[in-house]
């Protein structure tokens, strides 16, 4: 019930407001980094003060607007305090997003964090405001991001030089960028875009993003962090206790703080589960209190158990995520569900969620089995730096190699045939980093050279070598030394 902090924050808002806007005296202009109009719109939820909504919206809006006689409003501003538009360093606003309107925008450019806050808000203003060009905008977006632009981690953004995008297929291994809090907001876009219409492949992107290029960037001990993300390293790149720049630690924070509601919802027809993880939440189906129970070892085991409490009995639909790997992308089912201990025959909905819709009494359980098999995973042959390479997956956790596990092995020298990694064995290891699920194999290794010359007419001679892959996410927290995530295939 304290209103102290928000009605400090309302105050600062409306200094905003009578600063900016489309009326005469105010400056028609928007921010240089995007975050404000998530914001705004989060303050009008909590103050029914539409001024904030409509603030945000105007700020989406104008947002690049420029031609027909109109100029840019960087360029009035560059000019107002005496400097050249032409000198902008970056040399295009693609770099914060505004060289066009949202709504003209193909392809998602620029700065990787700017452009995932700003994406989040206009999906939060498509929802307030019923607007389907805002939401038309975010999928054409979308599409070009995940099938062109992200890294296999969830990562996203693979250049430092501004901190974001390059072109389509461009994503390096050793030299990938992918910010720890553009996957963060990544995971904040794709959970606002969820509430739409409830489609699993926005939820497969939050887990990827979650299991894979978020944890990665936080060490087991919760106390250093990484700012980048690469898929390699040469053993050079360790987590560090702070930044000169220090946006990602406590962004780290505000997301786990955050988790909690991106595993549940509820709609007009019922109760969604859309991640897995041993939980427990209270939420109100059609008016009435329901407790939802989760009991799993995921992502390390594919079995999750779910209990419902109900005061008095409820007929309402249980939607419940069946995970692209794992049948809900249209492919092979690969899971097991029984209710109460009876079996079922269930098949993914078109959005790739079960849709279970019968009585609901106190204490019912859903017995819900994903197969994890281990999966070669591969790039878009358009992808030139990983042309012949081959990563692994088992369930959502992308794995990796490190130095530490083999010995004195150049990593890049190893080689696995891809016929082999469904093969691949599953180890549950209790004692190592926090409990994970780790997988053993064999490959090969190129051996070390005969002579000192740079070129030879004869091809090196290979051993055979026994693997050990750790999930990517906990690299870096033994003793240093390289990674890989991308092997050569054979």
């Amino acid at each position: 019930g304290k209103r102290k902090l928000l009605d400090s924050l309302a105050r600062y808002a409306d200094h905003i407001d009578a600063t900016f806007g489309p009326e005469p005296g105010k400056k028609p202009g928007y921010p240089g980094h995007p975050e404000i109009e998530l914001a705004l719109v989060r303050l009008y939820h909590a103050t029914g003060n539409r001024r904030y909504l409509e603030l945000a919206s105007f700020f989406i809006d104008e947002r690049g607007q420029s031609g027909n006689g109109k100029e840019h409003y960087y360029d009035v501003e560059a000019r107002e305090r005496g400097d050249d538009p032409a000198k902008f360093w970056a040399r295009s606003y693609d770099y914060n997003q505004s060289s066009k309107p949202i709504r003209e925008q193909e392809k998602v450019v620029g700065h990787a964090v700017r452009a995932m806050y700003l994406f989040s808000a206009v999906a939060d203003l498509a929802g307030e405001c019923d607007d389907a060009s805002l939401l038309e905008a975010c999928d054409r977006l979308w599409d070009n991001l995940i099938n062109k632009r992200m890294y296999i981690t969830g990562g996203i953004g693979p250049s430092r030089h501004n901190e974001g995008f390059t072109t389509d297929y461009d994503l390096p291994d050793e030299t990938a960028y992918a910010e720890t809090c553009a996957t963060i907001g990544l995971v904040m876009w794709n959970h606002r875009l969820l509430q739409f219409d409830g489609e699993q492949r926005f939820a497969d992107v939050m887990e990827r993003g979650l299991y894979n290029g978020f944890l990665s960037g936080v060490s087991l001990s919760g106390d250093r962090f990484y700012y980048e993300n690469p898929l390699s390293s040469a053993g050079d790149h360790h987590h560090v206790p702070w930044f000169e720049c220090p946006c990602c630690p406590g962004n780290v924070a505000r997301n786990i703080a955050s988790i909690g509601k991106y595993f549940y919802s509820t709609g007009p027809d019922g109760l969604w589960v859309h991640l897995f993880a041993g939980s427990q939440a209270e939420m109100l189906v059609n008016g009435s209190v329901v407790k939802v129970k989760q009991s799993t070892l995921y992502p390390w085991d594919g079995a999750v158990g779910i209990e419902l409490e109900l005061a008095q009995p409820q007929t309402f639909t249980l939607h419940v995520r069946v995970p692209g790997w794992c049948g809900g992308s249209g492919g092979s089912q690969g899971f097991r569900v029984a209710i109460n201990g009876v079996e079922q025959s269930l098949r993914a909905e078109k959005n790739g969620y079960l849709a279970i819709r019968r009585e609901w009494k106190n204490g019912d359980t859903l017995a819900y089995i994903m197969e994890m098999p281990i999966q070669p995973m591969f790039a878009n042959p358009a992808v030139r730096q990983l042309e012949g390479r081959v990563a692994i997956q088992r369930g959502p956790v992308v794995y990796c190699l490190e130095g530490v596990d083999h010995g004195n092995i150049i990593l890049d020298r190893i080689a696995v045939d891809t016929k082999d990694i469904a093969g691949f064995t599953v180890e549950q290891r209790p004692d190592l980093l926090n409990g994970v699920a780790v997988i053993h194999g064999r490959g090969t290794v190129i051996n070390e050279p005969t002579s000192e010359s740079l070129y030879s007419p004869q091809a090196p001679s290979v051993s055979e070598v026994a693997l050990t892959a750790i999930p990517y996410c906990t690299w870096d927290n033994r003793e240093p030394g390289e990674m890989r995530v991308w092997l050569r295939a054979k």
